[in-house]
């Protein structure tokens, strides 16, 4: 059974960084697209980014591109999302999620698994 967990969140200032990371505690996504969604208060879940499972397709939500970036370490133990130049509008829950297949898109029903999420604030 895959159990995600997402770490990395916090408080930070519009313009700052911040990494979160996204492992399953129990095994590697060896063959799993991963991607990351964020869910802002009073609003739906939507998505940020995917990376496939051999971490050389990705694809990113129009509004982060070019700002964030996803990618998985050489033994499939951990998928991050690199945020930098973050703005006020970026504040919201975000979830980890993996596919049962090895590529999956921006359609959160494309995932099967997903963890409790991890809040991002930034301060304007």
């Amino acid at each position: 059974q895959v159990h995600l967990v997402e770490s990395g969140g916090g408080l930070v200032q519009a313009g700052g960084s911040l990494r979160l990371s996204c492992a399953d505690s129990g095994r590697a996504f060896w063959a799993n697209a991963v991607g990351w969604f964020r869910q802002a208060p009073g609003k739906e879940r939507t998505f940020v980014a995917t990376i496939n499972w051999r971490g050389d397709r990705t694809h990113y939500a129009s509004s982060v591109e070019g700002r964030f970036t996803i990618s998985r370490g050489e033994t499939h133990t951990t998928v991050w999302l690199q945020m930098n130049s973050l703005e006020p509008e970026d504040t919201a829950l975000y979830y980890c999620a993996a596919s049962a297949r090895g590529e999956a898109g921006t359609n959160d029903d494309e995932y099967h698994y997903w963890g409790q999420g991890t809040q991002v604030t930034v301060s304007s």
